[in-house]
């Protein structure tokens, strides 16, 4: 029986609460029965499986250290039923192993001790919320393939979708990172809450503290009214860290401090402000390799990496790569008023043959601009303009040069992406003149995505 219907037939939510403290236990089932909902509370795991044999319910609620076991035991047991209960678990403070290794485990989220009230009850709103497993997401957020590492992605999104825990997304630039973000978040309990990407490159250093937490009115020079940010206007809902690996070490430091206590205090404040959100993070770069080199900080990278997803580049899934293709130009013919463009079979197998270094948002930037270039709806290869140094026979070898120019072909697709195709703040960026970028630029034929990007 899905949950909807057991709601419809019971006439309210019903959730167990596990904890072998008396005191604990009643607050817990006072806070629950106030939100309307019905309560059974037990003492130890082997009282909470007998009820979980006998009743149904929408979520356990379970310490993590009980008389006859540990609250994992619970997480697991429950995650290996035939049942679509959400667990979270109640931690000691500061126990972040503990929350770790649960989250790991298959459980929703967790709170720790002391017991903060808000926290439980926002956590139960949640829990509530989430979507039936198997319910599907919008189709403006599908993520198309029938290959074996596009299976697996989705396989693991869709078990992402039913927990809080951070998620770190590596992966290639443009191999689709924040599309799995997006689809983490709209098949989660937060669903109809904001989703707030953040693009952490594009950032100012000076800036950055009042741009993720806010600022008060006075707080400095120019700040002439309140305002909120990343964090607040992400509140209840999703924050993306997009390239996270480009925060400076104090960032990272006020950063951390936010996701463990869950709370955040505005540039020129006095007193924090809770608030709740998921972290995503995401970087094209070795966030390991940076841990050890000493510019990105342990104890953050494993708050941020509790579960890893690993995006494919293109060139693993090449046998979707017609299918994606004709996807973007069914859409993008539809925005430009050319929805009979379709692309010409010679076309379709030159995609499949090219090396795509910048993936999924090189394939798209290559389509927009071959229908601005084609004279008809009909594309053809030359209207493709594709590199023939990435062009790639599946399973060949690439030569040194070959190699090489790829590496030099994608760090400048990157600067392009992040400076939104401004070639004098690229050639900043990549620590080389604008001259030397235009002459890399000719000689790898990198050409602009579109006639609305900036090209200074």
């Amino acid at each position: 029986m899905k949950r909807a219907e057991r709601r419809a037939e019971a006439g309210v939510a019903r959730v167990l609460v596990v904890d072998d403290e008396p005191d604990i236990r009643e607050l817990l089932e006072l806070t629950l029965l106030r939100m309307g909902l019905d309560v059974d509370a037990v003492g130890s795991i082997g009282a909470a499986k007998e009820r979980l044999r006998d009743g149904q319910y929408e979520l356990c609620l379970t310490d993590m250290r009980l008389p006859d076991g540990e609250g994992l035991e619970l997480v697991r047991h429950i995650a290996a039923l035939p049942i679509d209960v959400p667990v979270a678990v109640i931690t000691a403070y500061g126990s972040a192993e503990n929350a770790v290794a649960a989250l790991k485990a298959g459980a929703f989220d967790y709170v720790s001790k002391p017991v903060g009230l808000e926290q439980v009850r926002a956590l139960v709103r949640s829990a509530l919320s989430l979507p039936e497993r198997g319910e599907p997401a919008s189709e403006a957020h599908a993520l198309l393939g029938t290959s074996a590492p596009l299976k697996a992605v989705r396989e693991t999104i869709a078990k992402l979708a039913r927990t809080q825990a951070p998620v770190y997304i590596s992966g290639e630039s443009g191999s689709g990172k924040e599309l799995a973000a997006r689809l983490i978040h709209v098949n989660g309990a937060r669903r109809e809450r904001p989703f707030v990407p953040v693009n952490c490159g594009a950032i100012p250093e000076p800036l950055m503290e009042s741009e993720f937490f806010g600022y008060r009115k006075g707080a400095f020079t120019g700040a002439e009214q309140d305002r909120e940010g990343f964090f607040q206007a992400a509140n209840g809902g999703t924050l993306f860290l997009d390239e996270v690996a480009e925060l400076p070490l104090a960032m990272q430091v006020k950063l951390l401090r936010a996701i463990q206590e869950k709370r955040v205090r505005k540039v020129g404040a006095t007193q924090e402000e809770p608030v709740d959100v998921r972290i995503i993070s995401a970087t094209h770069q070795v966030l390991s390799a940076l841990v050890s080199s000493g510019r990105f900080r342990q104890d953050l990278f494993y708050r941020l990496n509790v579960i890893e997803l690993k995006m494919p580049p293109l060139r693993e899934c090449r046998e979707d790569i017609p299918l994606i293709a004709e996807s973007i130009v069914e859409r993008l013919g539809r925005q430009c008023g050319r929805a009979a463009a379709r692309l010409a079979g010679e076309a379709l197998g030159e995609l499949s043959r090219y090396g795509f270094p910048g993936n999924v948002r090189e394939l798209e930037n290559i389509l927009e601009r071959a229908l601005a270039l084609s004279a008809s709806d009909d594309i053809q290869v030359a209207d493709l303009s594709l590199d023939p140094l990435a062009e790639v026979e599946p399973g060949a070898a690439e030569s040194l040069p070959q190699f090489l120019d790829g590496v030099e072909r994608r760090a400048i697709l990157d600067a392009l992406t992040k400076t939104d195709f401004n070639r004098t703040a690229a050639a900043k960026l990549l620590g080389i003149t604008f001259r030397a970028l235009r002459y890399r630029m000719q000689r790898l034929a990198i050409r602009e995505p579109g006639p609305g990007n900036r090209a200074t």
